[in-house]
């Protein structure tokens, strides 16, 4: 528990600016849904004919998952605040229009008649007799729309859009428990203090409650006002994947070597290059041979600091499964060296740019190298569990693997792609889940193997010493064995639009650390 608080204290600006703006999109999208809901609500009371039309709609929006909504979303109106308070609003719509609608309905038609009976319009009884009785049951929406949208607030993170999921999805990335209960204990507080503060006011009498129920109105507003509140603006606005801002070879790496000062994004690192591409982000983070960059013309800044360690790609093995399939190590060796900086550019540029499947990328490579084998018929009585992070690279390197292996041995192999962070991954293997995945050299050193900073400095950060130091402790600390590299280094990196790097003198991380410093 010390941990967690010490890493509260550590990122307590951040995390403040967390709250305020996770409130903020709670509060904005909110206010859209009561200026849209309420009115409907009254609508559709008037005409019940329409009530069925309409809370049926509602009710189906209610129930899409909200990262399939933000998926529909993002093509349409791009990423960061837009889709993430779209979907908000489209959440909260129904407990208010549904209440809305419920409150007056029930509302006596006795009452109704002799309000009529006294003179008053329609116009009168709607405003002086039918809202103050419906206002409990209005207020009973509401506060399930103010709960609602706290939790799936959340999922902004995942479109740029900020708020408490950033720590979230940062702390899924890196299997780091005390950030991702940075993110979420706080939101739960938060959905816990709305939802008591309203229920509070639900119990008052009918007069405090309408004095309530003007001083939320006015309340929400203000509490909006949180997402647009301006806070320091950097020059150029970076987006980086949640696993980059804290791995400590992503940007707290970058802190430390150029003394780089952002207040980036965090982003889903499969929105990323649709962000710089859109010109929603100046500066993204990146993987050198992604496909990508030639298809949206971007530039690789320098590392002239060598912040990036190598990352030479290889398969990663548990040695009880190579000793109980001897052929399996050997097979997958058939690959090493045969996997340049440039082929694996090309093919992740098909797979991203141009469409391709991965199988059909991985059957031509496989072809062209000669090692490609049409599996041979029979059953397969003996499985080996490969498994894959989630992102495009990952999927090409499982689908090779798998026809080799097929191709070669007698070896089912049951695929678990898309497992998301090198912990995740590196987890499942240690313990059996998977048998095999492919991984990064710099990235089993930094993030699974954590030295020491004296034996960092030792260390010579080239690519032959750093195999040998992982291969020799992965062995030695895991019983895990890392085959021979596939020949390329896909090395984290910093991106910028070329032409936009061009006009600013910007070429490498040390040129952008200078534009950004100077007045």
């Amino acid at each position: 528990m010390t941990d967690f608080f010490t890493f509260v204290r550590d990122h307590a600006d951040k995390l403040l600016e967390q709250i305020l703006t996770h409130i903020g999109l709670t509060f904005v999208s909110l206010l859209l849904a009561l200026l849209i809901g309420l009115p409907l609500g009254i609508i559709i009371a008037r005409r019940s004919s329409l009530a069925s039309g309409v809370l049926g709609v509602a009710g189906v929006l209610q129930t899409i998952p909200s990262v399939a909504l933000l998926g529909f979303l993002i093509p349409l109106i791009g990423i960061g605040a837009g889709p993430a308070l779209v979907a908000l609003f489209l959440y909260a719509l129904l407990p208010i229009i549904r209440n809305t609608y419920v409150g007056i309905t029930e509302v006596s038609p006795s009452i109704k008649e002799a309000a009529k009976g006294v003179g008053m319009t329609d116009k009168q009884i709607l405003t002086k007799v039918e809202l103050p009785l419906a206002l409990p049951v209005i207020f009973a929406g509401v506060r399930t729309a103010t709960v609602i949208n706290v939790g799936v607030a959340t999922l902004a993170a995942y479109v740029a859009a900020g708020g408490l999921g950033e720590f979230i999805f940062s702390g899924i990335a890196l299997s780091n428990v005390n950030m991702m209960l940075a993110g979420a204990i706080p939101a739960a507080l938060l959905a816990v203090g709305f939802d008591l503060g309203l229920a509070r006011l639900q119990t008052l009498s009918a007069q405090k409650l309408r004095v309530g129920a003007l001083t939320f109105l006015i309340l929400v507003p203000f509490l909006s006002a949180f997402y647009v509140i301006p806070g320091r603006q950097d020059k150029l606005v970076a987006g980086f994947a949640h696993e980059f801002y804290g791995r400590a070879d992503g940007y707290p790496g970058l802190q430390k070597t150029y003394g780089l000062s952002l207040r980036p994004r965090l982003i889903d690192q499969n929105l990323m290059y649709e962000a710089i591409h859109r010109g929603q982000v100046d500066i993204i983070s990146g993987y050198s041979t992604d496909g990508r960059i030639k298809a949206f013309d971007l530039l690789v800044l320098d590392d002239n600091r060598h912040a990036f360690p190598p990352y030479d790609a290889a398969p990663v093995v548990r040695q009880s499964t190579l000793n109980r399939y001897p052929d399996l190590g050997p097979t997958l060796n058939l690959l090493a060296g045969k996997l340049t900086d440039s082929v694996m550019t090309a093919l992740n540029y098909q797979a991203d740019y141009k469409k391709e499947s991965p199988e059909v990328i991985a059957q031509r490579f496989l072809k062209e190298a000669g090692l490609f084998k049409t599996p041979m018929p029979g059953e397969r009585s003996e499985t080996i569990v490969m498994g894959s992070k989630v992102f495009t690279e990952q999927y090409i390197l499982a689908e090779i693997y798998r026809q080799l292996i097929e191709g070669h041995t007698r070896l089912r192999v049951a695929g678990r792609t898309g497992l998301g962070g090198t912990q995740i991954c590196f987890d499942a293997l240690r313990t059996g889940s998977i048998d095999f995945y492919p991984e990064y050299t710099g990235t089993g050193l930094l993030v699974v193997l954590q030295p020491s900073a004296a034996t960092l400095k030792a260390l010579p950060m080239q690519a032959d010493p750093v195999y040998q130091f992982v291969q020799r402790q992965f062995r030695q600390t895991y019983q895990l064995d890392w085959l021979k590299p596939l020949g390329f280094n896909n090395s984290y990196c910093l991106m910028m639009r070329r032409e936009q790097a061009r006009q600013l003198g910007i070429r490498s991380i040390d040129d952008l650390v200078k534009f950004l410093v100077k007045p």
